[in-house]
Parts: structure tokens; sequence; C-alpha cells
């Protein structure tokens, strides 16, 4: 996952099937203003809990863009690999995915997305709705649709990682492990459905294992 080398930058491709940049424009108050939009992919995200050891289903990845978010005060076409190691990129995340199958409810979604990240094989009706709401609202307004779910070691059916070229590993936390993640001081890479995803597990949910 860390293997990472020869990062360089480009335009984006107007041909791209992930981000549709648009400049939209508007009359707000009498006064013509403009706003720069990106068109993205809606997406689901779920909080997985192992009830037969009582640890949170996580998993971690190689983000470009929290890398480049962090490198990007400095040379972009010239890193320094030893200042600025591809594990500053690697974030720590909610199983989750985007909705780009029109045949697929946003529930048969999330279900796949348990499958082929985190290898647990989940009944539809054991998947929960949390709250919909919407991410990146400076540029996108993506709709995302967060769930919880109980898995057992006997529902896995694979070692999860992802499909085709993904590299996903799954981290697991015990529930005073993800507490000590979240005292107030730390910095976390991790994006805010993860930080929102593991609060209202530890107010709803987590009461309840202990």
């Amino acid at each position: 996952m860390e293997d990472v080398k020869n990062i360089r930058y480009g335009p984006l491709p107007a041909d791209s099937p992930y981000v549709k940049p648009f400049r939209l424009y508007y009359t707000q108050n009498g006064v013509e203003k403009n706003w720069d939009c990106l068109k993205v992919h809606d997406s689901v995200a779920i909080i997985i809990f192992n009830v037969t050891r009582k640890k949170l289903v996580l998993v971690k990845q190689f983000r470009p863009a929290v890398y480049y978010g962090i490198v990007s005060a400095d040379d972009p076409n010239n890193i320094d690999y030893k200042k600025y190691p591809p594990s500053i990129g690697v974030t720590v995340e909610l199983c989750a995915g985007i909705i780009d199958k029109p045949e697929k409810s946003v529930k048969e979604i999330a279900q796949e997305e348990i499958l082929e990240e985190c290898g647990y094989n989940v009944p539809l009706d054991k998947i929960e709705e949390v709250l919909v709401y919407r991410s990146g609202v400076g540029v996108s307004s993506a709709v995302q649709t967060l769930y919880f779910c109980e898995v057992t070691d006997d529902q896995k059916a694979n070692q999860g990682g992802g499909v085709d070229d993904e590299l996903i590993e799954i981290a697991e936390y015990s529930i005073e492990e993800i507490e000590e993640r979240m005292k107030p001081g730390n910095v976390h890479t991790s994006p805010p459905s993860f930080l929102f995803g593991i609060m209202w597990f530890l107010t709803k949910k987590a009461p309840l294992y202990r």
C-alpha cells in the first residue's frame, strides 16, 4: 500500500468518470455571482461492528488527495519521499463506496461494499440506515447514506481488501482503542464521515456492547 512513487500532477481529463468540474452562475439579492463546483457520485458508508470479538471493522487505504494536501506547499513535481513518505497519505476510514450501479438499491450497494472491502456477507435486513446527509457542501454537495451493521466471524466469506486494483487493508479497533483515537487534541486524516460515524457509534451503540 505504501509502495508509492513517481507522483506527478496533470490536468483533469474531460472524460473523467468520477469528477466533472463546472462553474455555476446565479443572482443573489440582485448581485451576479458564480461558484466553481464538482459533480461527483453519491456514496455510502458503513459502520461495522464485529460482535464476536467486540471490534469495529474499519479500512485503511492510500488517499492521493490527502497526500497532495500535505505536500502541496512544496514543489509538487519534486517530492522528497523521505520528508513526505507515502504513509502520511494512508487513512483510517469507514467501509464505503460510490453509488454507480443504477440497477442496485443504495442498501444493496452498501451490502456489496461490506463484502468486497471487509469480506462479510451481511443480509440486507441486518443493515440499518443511520442518516442521509450531504458531504463536500463547498464544492460538490454529494449525498452520502450512512449505515450500521453487526457482523460475526461466521459471516466472514472472504479476506476483503477491495476489487480490481484496490489496495485496502482491514483495521480493527476495540471500543477502548477507538475512544483513545477520538480524544481531543488528536489530528486525523480520516474524513468527516468517519469522525461522525464513530461518534454516533460511541454514543448510540457502544454502551450496548460494554
